[in-house]
């Protein structure tokens, strides 16, 4: 793990739990390395502690013996050399205002939390910086991860982007084993426009599936999702290169063709006619995208990007509009060059 020897995971859901197994096993306790995850049921917390597991998201994936609980959010943070925040995007203010008195300008802060700031539509990297009001070393961990496959060892490769050389080294050498493939960047606006809109999409993808829609169909909402995600990003000063890779189209197709991603099943069970509310309850976890889709239009609204497919999710629903509609509405479109 470098020079980073103690590592904070504030956010105890799959992915939060799935990224400390992750770098607790990479951690060596013998150079007295080690990792605290934090949570705040404390219900919770008391039966990971008992039972060395995450018997509510990741029952089969023990917790290797550099791995720590706490319901104790000082005692997570105060002797830690890097914190990784891994909660849902919506939850994000709150966990870092519980996490800013402990924060310093010293401090190492990356975010794992895929979407923007659910009330102004702002990336989290620009919300972050305000709400602190001091300096501090950040990056933004996102790409195409299932938490469970992650978690059992499966071969995955992610995208670390940040402007501070050093937080980038360090936390990608934190991350990286022979099963775990870690690719920096320093395009912070496009890694995190990328794992916002790639939710939105996600959902698009299911609803097509949904309405039986086919393959074509699919690769078609894929390709143009892709496209809107690339000019959405363009216009905020993302590179082209970061939606080409990992953090881009990586997340997108995976996030758009299978049923782990509850974004996609959110969308299928919309495509079949199920009601939001309903799906909500079946899934039993946050469905990024819903409120993702809110973020986007916000954003894209504010700098003039067109954003059609985004904006038809976001009519479906929030307007309660009949996916069929929208669909024939998408598809009846003036004609154009591709762009």
């Amino acid at each position: 793990m470098s020079k980073i020897s103690t590592i904070a995971v504030l956010g105890a859901g799959s992915y939060g739990t799935a990224l400390a197994v992750l770098l607790a096993n990479n951690a060596n306790p013998g150079k007295n390395q080690k990792v605290i995850l934090w949570a705040r049921n404390s219900d919770q917390v008391a039966q990971m502690q008992q039972d060395r597991v995450n018997q509510q998201y990741l029952p089969d994936v023990a917790f290797p013996v550099t791995l720590s609980v706490t319901d104790n959010i000082e005692t997570a943070m105060q002797n830690a050399d890097a914190v990784l925040i891994s909660v849902p995007s919506h939850a994000f203010m709150s966990c870092l205002k519980l996490a800013k008195p402990f924060l310093n300008e010293k401090s190492q802060l990356v975010w794992a939390s895929k979407g923007l700031n659910p009330e102004t539509g702002d990336l989290l990297g620009s919300t972050l910086e305000q709400e602190l009001g001091f300096k501090v070393a950040h990056a933004i961990l996102s790409g195409p991860t299932f938490a469970k496959e992650m978690a059992m060892g499966m071969p995955t490769a992610i995208t670390l982007a940040s402007k501070d050389k050093k937080l980038r080294k360090r936390f990608a050498k934190a991350l990286h084993n022979d099963r775990f493939r870690v690719y920096t960047s320093k395009d912070m606006v496009g890694v995190q426009i990328g794992g916002a809109v790639k939710n939105v999409i996600a959902i698009g993808a299911g609803i097509a599936d949904g309405l039986g829609f086919g393959a074509n169909a699919r690769t078609a909402l894929i390709t143009r999702g892709l496209a809107e995600m690339m000019r959405l990003g363009k216009a905020l000063g993302g590179k082209r290169k970061t939606f080409n890779g990992m953090a881009g189209m990586g997340d997108l197709v995976l996030t758009c063709t299978d049923n782990q991603s509850r974004n996609r099943r959110f969308g299928m069970a919309l495509g079949q006619g199920k009601e939001r509310a309903e799906i909500e309850a079946e899934i039993g976890q946050v469905v990024e995208g819903v409120r993702n889709a809110k973020e986007v239009k916000m954003l894209s609204q504010r700098v003039g990007v067109e954003m059609p497919i985004c904006d038809a999710i976001y009519q479906i629903i929030y307007k309660g509009v009949d996916p069929k509609l929208v669909a024939h509405k998408l598809l009846t479109r003036d004609l154009k060059e591709e762009s």
